[in-house]
């Protein structure tokens, strides 16, 4: 899009328009302490091939994918994306109903929502799903508040291997809400701790929230984290950050979950410096009027054609406020639509597949690297395609070393866990080939890194 500026006539124009004299009138109610009146320290206009040019000169400054072997995950997963994803969401017809609100304009919008939510039941193994959340952080926090509705409690257990963000952002929705936090540790093998939860479960718990996979890249063993939390009637809360690992492990429903959410980024959704996201949440539908969001139901006209409709909407938007779940307010419609057509796309047989793929690739660099002299793995509990390495030094120097070699080895834990400074985190997806792989080892083996 280009610029357009408004010149002096256009200015005056729309000032006489709305009956102010000045352009300083217009902003009187600004106080002056608070007003730029000097120039911006802007350089001298430049031709436009000349601004092109610079903009490309500052752009490669950027390590673009490709410009590196990529080791990244921490909740944010490098998959390859179809390129009849993007096509598909290209279409004009997904662009003109921005919402739902108009069922007799919108109906490829709702259907679009019906189907996501229809996927998301499938694969999280639960019984109802709404229409796109914010993003898994912001998922898991509603999910933490809609246990407490349900449940009339305020003490929550949150597992301090679940991901730092999500913690986080839990805590930020609960500040001024009277919560009770408790941590709940993980053991040796990087998975909750079964005695210390016992220890902690009441009769004032509201729920227990754990990853699936936690922050480690560990498959956390929901039956039993689900058994004791059912024996107090708390709420187990499952966060999905990972949700291609439903391709390949049982559902959280079908281990006794009652709430399961999550971060859909990895289905069709580009990295692009952290975002748009897509948050999805499910629930056992005997808590359905709880849920925060909207659903989009199936259903058939006067005339008996196939229709959808908002079916239940419980936001601030739509009921008094006091009764609202939520005040989710905008729709992540178009991240909704391309994981939808992402998982259409792989099926019932292409999730899996491509499950084991990244699940294979894992087992080999873990086998790898924990091969290599000095370096190790701490925790010994089933992961899905990330894990902890540990390293003979500051895991930081270690990855900066290995940057050098253009090679992004992974995320370093001290900043969330002071007592794990030489331990990072490495994920190796589809996108990573055994050359890449062994281009890793062989940095750790020969002790560039």
């Amino acid at each position: 899009m280009r610029y357009i500026p408004h010149n002096e006539e256009d200015v005056l124009r729309m000032l006489d328009a709305i009956g102010v004299d000045t352009l300083e009138s217009l902003f009187e109610e600004v106080p002056s302490s608070l007003r730029h009146d000097a120039p911006l320290n802007l350089p001298a206009a430049r031709a436009e091939s000349d601004l092109l040019a610079e903009l490309a000169r500052i752009a490669r400054c950027n390590g673009a994918g490709g410009t590196y072997r990529a080791f990244l995950g921490a909740g944010a997963y490098d998959h390859f994306i179809p390129a009849v994803v993007d096509h598909l969401l290209s279409r004009s017809e997904f662009y003109t109903a921005y919402t739902p609100y108009q069922p007799e304009i919108s109906q490829g919008t709702l259907q679009a929502i019906f189907e996501f939510q229809t996927l998301i039941c499938q694969l999280t193994g639960m019984g109802v799903a709404n229409a796109s959340m914010y993003d898994g952080a912001s998922s898991c926090a509603e999910a933490v508040l809609m246990a407490c509705r349900v449940t009339r409690r305020r003490k929550v257990i949150l597992s301090r291997a679940l991901h730092p963000d999500y913690l986080e952002t839990i805590r930020t929705y609960g500040r001024y809400l009277d919560m009770e936090w408790v941590d709940l540790p993980f053991g040796e093998d990087g998975a909750f701790d079964p005695d210390a939860l016992s220890r902690l479960l009441d009769e004032e718990c509201a729920a227990v929230v754990v990853g699936y996979p936690n922050f480690f890249g560990v498959m956390e063993d929901l039956a039993t984290v689900s058994r004791l939390a059912h024996e107090h009637d708390a709420r187990l809360v499952v966060a999905v950050q990972e949700p291609l690992s439903l391709g390949l492990f049982k559902s959280p429903g079908e281990l006794g979950a009652d709430i399961v959410v999550g971060e859909g980024q990895s289905f069709g959704l580009p990295l692009s410096y952290g975002g748009p996201y897509l948050g999805f949440f499910a629930a056992r539908e005997s808590d359905v009027r709880n849920l925060p969001g909207r659903l989009v139901g199936e259903t058939v006209d006067t005339e008996g054609r196939r229709g959808f409709v908002l079916t239940l909407a419980t936001r601030e938007q739509h009921i008094r406020r006091e009764k609202a779940t939520s005040n989710i307010c905008s729709n992540q419609g178009l991240c909704a639509l391309a994981a939808t057509i992402y998982l259409a796309l792989l099926g019932r047989q292409g999730l899996p597949e491509l499950a084991r793929h990244n699940y294979s690739k894992a087992c080999y660099a873990r086998e790898r690297i924990a091969a290599v002299d000095g370096y190790s793995l701490p925790f010994n509990a089933p992961v899905f395609n990330e894990f902890v390495v540990e390293g003979p030094r500051a895991a930081e120097g270690i990855l900066q070393k290995l940057q050098e070699r253009d090679i992004l080895g992974g995320v370093a834990l001290s900043p969330w866990f002071p007592d794990m400074s030489n331990r990072f985190l490495v994920c190796v997806t589809e996108r990573n080939c055994r050359e890449d792989i062994d281009a890793f080892v062989e940095a750790l083996s020969g002790g560039e890194a």
